[in-house]
């Protein structure tokens, strides 16, 4: 995992790099999806995220060549080991700054959404562990969703 977040690597001879937001958020996007059992759809996905189709298409070309996501033409994405285990580790991210949002600070309602999400593309490994630590490694976030566990080498 980099400094800021979540990284890629697209080859053995490329250097890992962190990924971008919007890249970050289709692969929450895509995980949301595939929690229906099947593939996520391009135009679930545009949908989703508030995109054109032609815009996620170009990003599923990008993210299959970082071994993200597999794509299937006419039936959709799937996230690939790499791309399962960056994804929940922004769920992570996004679950634990909500908690810490509701338990520490008093956030409420939508507000909290909104601030984790803009939080979870900054926040630092260490600052994310942190934060659960300080709050007893919660099992759930504020809205009853579990929260996943790190990944050995997070702490």
């Amino acid at each position: 995992m980099g400094q800021r977040g979540v990284t890629a690597k697209a080859s053995p001879t490329v250097k890992r790099r962190p990924l971008t937001r919007q890249a970050e958020d289709y692969l929450k996007a895509i995980y949301a999806l595939e929690l229906g059992g099947m593939p996520a759809g391009t135009n679930d996905i545009a949908s989703r995220l508030g995109v054109a189709a032609p815009s996620v298409s170009g990003m599923l070309r990008r993210m299959s060549r970082l071994g993200l996501v597999s794509v299937q033409r006419y039936k959709g994405a799937r996230l690939t080991a790499a791309g399962r285990r960056a994804a929940l580790a922004l769920v992570r991210r996004h679950r634990i700054i909500e908690t810490y949002l509701v338990e520490r600070l008093g956030f409420e309602g939508e507000a909290v959404h909104e601030e984790a999400e803009r939080l979870e593309h900054a926040a630092s490994d260490a600052l994310i562990e942190r934060m659960a630590k300080a709050l007893g490694d919660p099992a759930r976030d504020p809205h009853g969703a579990p929260i996943p566990k790190a990944r050995r080498g997070n702490r």
